[in-house]
Formats: structure tokens, C-alpha cells, sequence
């Protein structure tokens, strides 16, 4: 597993509840209380925060810290490039969903030629921008910085001047202004959506696949659509926010929606894609231990990573021995062998 990278980031600026930054260290008890070994096996980088923030009130109503959201946003930017670049594959476990617009930006600075398509497993669709948002809390608007969607459309609100220019700024991180394409993202158990992010939905063609048909199809037919649906895109990006889980497993996390994932649905769906050699990024978000009772929510999200990593771990030693068999489809000492019994066949023939 020396190709995969940890890389966490203890920021939770973008949410309206506190405790997400606890997230990574309620993973850490968890894999303890197991007795894994999880967290030494792989080189981990630690993404600075600015949580400090969080003590100031902030003039941003319409997006909530975010000038501080900017610089760490930055930072998990240039931790997932540098990952990528240094050969690893990114597992980005981080505190409030904000961030995962600075995961999308790292890829795109390291394929900037790619196409990249999203697989958004979220009981939200995240799609918010400060012409919209309700609450101004960052966590709801990390697709709409990724695809540079402000969403005028439907306003509901009028932003500050300087909010719109650190907006603007968070949107060109990466890139140009627009990372991915809306049509390149694919929602999974998103149930919890506002007409603003409706109106997108329906814009771009978005399709989400909801719990009902996750329990309906099962999950096996679920990834398949759902990696046909991104089958123009060169790379896959995997985010997995544990609001998607059923809030009967836990309510360790700040938004809880009713009707989600199963334990064993997320293991076995998040198993099923990341074993796809298009996906370059799988990130899990928005643990917090201090709306949970006994650490449960970060134990099943433990079980879930663990379950996960070595998915990822077993798909790509076989493809990489596939690649190896067409490349080198035979040692040396195989093919004198091979060669010998060739002849001696001949041999026999013409005897």
C-alpha cells in the first residue's frame, strides 16, 4: 500500500455546527479501539487550518469565513498536487465538506488536461453559492467553487463586494474557473436538496441515484450505471460524506438525513468504484464525535475506510500485474522453458 498517501485536513470553517475537525482524530480512536495499525502503514501529510478563525466573527454572511476558507482550500490544493505528483494515490480524510473543492482543484492542477468527472456520495448536493445559500455556511456550496456556478438564477441573496471577490478567488483555484464540468458530476443517496440546487440539477442533466434505487437495484447495477455515466471522463474523483449513511447508524455528523446508505451499502458501492483505474482521489468527510454517543459514527466510518483501502490496495496490484504480464508476459527462466518444449515438440514431428 506504499502508493497511497493520507492526507488530512482538520478544518471545519465551512460548517454551521462545531466538532468536524475532531473527525480524522474520532477515526484515529476508532482504529485503536479496533487494534488496526491502519494509520501507520501509509505516509500521511497534515493540511494547516485556520479554525482559529471560527473565535472572530466574520463580515462574510453570505459565505461564512470566507477568507480564511480560501487559504486552506489552497493548501489541500497544493497537498493533493503534490501527492499526485510524487506518484500517490490521495485519500483525503477531512473535517467539514468545503475542502473537497480544494481536492477537485489538486487533481486538476496535476491532470490539467484531464476531464474529470465527480461521484458525490452525500445526503446533499452541495451546490450553494453565496447568491443562494440560506445559511452562508461554506460546507453547502463546494460543487458550485468546482464548476465556477454561481447561480444568479435563482438569487436570494445580494453579497457583499468582499465576498464576491474572495468567492471569485476560491472559484479560480486550480484552474480557470471551472474545474469540473456540471454534467461530469454524479450524485449517489443526495435526498436532502433545495430548489436553488434543484434548478442546477435540472440545468445540467445532473443524475442522482437515490437510496430507494441503491435498495432497489442493489449496489452492484448502481456503480455500474454510475461509471457509465462518467465513461467520457479520463479521471474519476470519489467523495463520501457519512451524511449519507442513515442517521439510525449514528448521528455523528452535523447534518443528518433520514432514508440512507447502510453501513454495508457504503462499503460495498465505495469498494466497487474506487476499483475503478479511472478514479485518482477518494476522500471521506464530515465525522463529528461531538454530536455522537461513544465514538459510534467514526467507528463505522473506521470500518468503512479500512474496507475501502484495501479494495484499492487489492484492484490495483492486480491491474498493475496485468499491466506487467502484457509488458513482460514472460521471465527469462519461463521462456527457455517455453522455447525448449517448442523444440522438442518439433523434433517429435519430424521423427
Amino acid at each position: 500500500m506504499d502508493f497511497i498517501k493520507l492526507i488530512e485536513v482538520r478544518s471545519e470553517l465551512g460548517a454551521g455546527t462545531r466538532g468536524a475537525s475532531m473527525g480524522v482524530d474520532a477515526l484515529k480512536t476508532a482504529c485503536l479501539d479496533k487494534g488496526s495499525d491502519y494509520f501507520i502503514r501509509f505516509d500521511i501529510a497534515e493540511v494547516e487550518t485556520e479554525n482559529d478563525a471560527l473565535f472572530e466573527p466574520t463580515p462574510y454572511d453570505h459565505a461564512k469565513h470566507v477568507d480564511s476558507v480560501y487559504k486552506v482550500e489552497r493548501r489541500t490544493c497544493e497537498a493533493v498536487r503534490d501527492a499526485i505528483e510524487d506518484g500517490y494515490f490521495p485519500l483525503i480524510l477531512a473535517g467539514d465538506h468545503s475542502t473537497a473543492a480544494g481536492s477537485i482543484a489538486g487533481i486538476k492542477l496535476a491532470y490539467p488536461n484531464k476531464r474529470l468527472g465527480v461521484i458525490w456520495i452525500d445526503a446533499h448536493a452541495d451546490m450553494h453559492s453565496p447568491y443562494t445559500s440560506p445559511s452562508g455556511n461554506i460546507h453547502g456550496m463546494p460543487l458550485a467553487i468546482a464548476t465556477g456556478e454561481d447561480n444568479k438564477e435563482s438569487r436570494k441573496n445580494d453579497p457583499h463586494p468582499d465576498t464576491v471577490k474572495w468567492w471569485n478567488k476560491l472559484k479560480h483555484i486550480g484552474g480557470n474557473g471551472q474545474n469540473i464540468l456540471p454534467q461530469d458530476i454524479v450524485f449517489i443517496s443526495v435526498r436532502d436538496i433545495e430548489e436553488e440546487e434543484e434548478f442546477l440539477i435540472h440545468k445540467y442533466v445532473i443524475r442522482n441515484f437515490p437510496t430507494s434505487e441503491v435498495n432497489s437495484k442493489g449496489v452492484e447495477i448502481i456503480a455500474e450505471e454510475v461509471l457509465e455515466r462518467l465513461e467520457h471522463c479520463d479521471l474519476i474523483y470519489i467523495s463520501f460524506d457519512v451524511d449519507s449513511l442513515d442517521p439510525k447508524i449514528s448521528e455523528g455528523t452535523g447534518t443528518p438525513v433520514e432514508n440512507g446508505l447502510s453501513v454495508e451499502q457504503a462499503k460495498q458501492l465505495n469498494s466497487l468504484l474506487i476499483s475503478n483505474d479511472k478514479v485518482c482521489a477518494w476522500e471521506m468527510v464530515e465525522v463529528n464525535p461531538t454530536l455522537d454517543w461513544e465514538n459510534a459514527m467514526a467507528e463505522e466510518a473506521f470500518d468503512i475506510l479500512e474496507y475501502v483501502t484495501d479494495s484499492l490496495s487489492e484492484s490495483r496490484e492486480v491491474s498493475t500485474r496485468q499491466k506487467l504480464d502484457i509488458q513482460h508476459p514472460r521471465n527469462p527462466s519461463e521462456l527457455e522453458g517455453y522455447f525448449r518444449t517448442i523444440a522438442e515438440e518439433i523434433v517429435e514431428e519430424e521423427e
